[in-house]
């Protein structure tokens, strides 16, 4: 491969400080937080709908994106540079291209599932669920907390230590007091979510409808007779 190739088919940016080819962490979490609101549209209309030409172009979008970043280069993905559009003004948070090269070619090999689920197989079921819930999860650690589950697996196959994880995370460090998590805290959070059970279990506040109105039977309900 020449030198002209090289400019285009790399993972990653050299930067003269690091030992590692890089990424700017910034704007792959906005791309993975602009992937995510798609699937979550994509998978509510599926879902909810019984529409699934939105997520059939999800998949399709997926398997480019996630194509061009692993097997071309980042730069040339949609969604990386809409991301770097987004996050422009930002200061530039370098973390390495390994674990990333590796994490995303998960996100290939589930987007190349996806493609045999629905194209091929044409499954609306369970197996198109699960593919869908994996590219939610991953799409959701790396955008909402900035975990990059590659970090890991890059670890695990390759029996090296990732380096420059998203903050800072692959180094060994003390926590400071703000970081933290108290005994009450985890209580109050426990409390929160046993609450937010019981609401909808108990019917607390008459959150739930007793009646379910619709488009077909709005004319047919008596309003009078509904309990509020």
């Amino acid at each position: 491969m020449d030198t002209g190739l090289r400019k285009i088919f790399h993972f990653g940016e050299r930067v003269d400080e690091y030992p590692v080819r890089v990424i700017n962490e910034r704007e792959a979490r906005a791309a993975a937080g602009l992937l995510a609101l798609f699937a979550g549209f994509a998978f509510a209309q599926g879902f909810l709908t019984g529409n699934f030409m939105w997520e059939r172009l999800l998949i399709l979008a997926f398997t480019v994106e996630f194509g061009l970043r692993v097997l071309v280069n980042p730069q040339f993905a949609p969604f990386m540079i809409m991301g770097r559009l987004i996050t422009r003004n930002q200061e530039v948070e370098y973390v390495g291209a390994p674990q990333k090269r590796v994490a995303w070619g998960i996100g290939l090999l589930i987007a190349a599932f996806m493609i045999w689920v629905v194209f091929i197989e044409a499954n609306t079921g369970l197996m198109n669920l699960i593919g869908c819930s994996a590219c939610l999860f991953f799409l959701a650690f790396e955008a909402a907390f900035g975990i990059c589950l590659g970090c890991v697996t890059y670890n695990l196959l390759t029996g090296q230590k990732a380096q420059l994880c998203p903050g800072g995370a692959c180094k060994i460090k003390q926590l400071e007091p703000i970081q933290r998590v108290k005994w009450w805290q985890v209580l109050l959070v426990v409390g929160f979510l046993a609450l937010l059970w019981a609401i909808p279990e108990y019917n607390l506040w008459n959150i739930q409808d007793n009646v379910e109105v619709t488009d077909r039977n709005f004319d047919e309900i008596d309003l009078d007779s509904l309990s509020y």
